[in-house]
């Protein structure tokens, strides 16, 4: 195994198999963190013997969480899991129309950025192609405007959104993107949460090289 970490001393009965380097799974280590779920994270890399994986999740992939007699796998199912059996604090909206709006922001991340991130491989020199650069600089420049005036995508509150742009913003330096000065309310998002605690600690040894 890469390594292991556990949040507390005490042998926790969750455990998340998680890439070092994959975006989906630094996700689902941020919202471990932010809701302070006593969880072990067991880093997983290709190197590994896959029944690691295999034995709890038929397509060998990370990440995936296994709690007690639950295996799940699939970044949203987890997270959504996540957020119901822990409800405190929310990470999503309370009102069933902005959780369904909440849901299609993060499919859309998920699909258009996250999946073409992942693709590329769990390797500290990715290599974007030019499309997937052009839709990350033109989509997040786009985006920017949002974070005039509101420390959070969705207001006052740290969301499942924002965790998700977490992951997805520190590693645009890896990815060759550099935004314009149009972008600095963006980048001025980004920086408050790299500074949140549970951000830090989230973080593979790979992923603090990122930057």
């Amino acid at each position: 195994m890469y390594s292991n970490l556990s949040f507390t001393n005490r042998r926790p009965s969750m455990v998340l198999l998680s890439g070092p380097l994959d975006i989906f799974s630094h996700c689902c280590r941020i919202v471990l963190l932010e809701k302070d779920i006593d969880c072990e994270i067991q880093y997983v890399t290709a190197n590994d013997d896959p029944s690691v994986v295999g034995e709890h999740n038929p397509y060998g992939e990370t990440p995936t969480l296994v709690d007690r007699d639950v295996a799940l796998y699939d970044m949203g199912v987890i997270i959504e899991y996540l957020d119901e059996r822990f409800p405190h604090p929310p990470l999503m909206p309370v009102d069933p129309i902005t959780r369904a709006k909440t849901r299609l922001i993060v499919s859309r991340l998920s699909r258009d950025w996250l999946k073409p991130i992942s693709d590329l491989g769990e390797t500290v020199s990715p290599q974007p192609s030019p499309a997937l650069q052009k839709s990350l600089h033109d989509g997040l420049v786009s985006l920017s405007s949002i974070f005039t005036g509101q420390p959070f995508f969705l207001g006052t509150d740290f969301s499942l959104v924002d965790a998700y742009f977490a992951a997805l913003l520190w590693r645009l330096p890896a990815l060759g993107i550099v935004l314009p000065k149009l972008a600095d309310p963006l980048m001025l998002y980004g920086a408050s949460l790299f500074r949140r605690p549970t951000f830090h600690d989230s973080l593979s040894e790979l992923e603090a090289e990122l930057q």
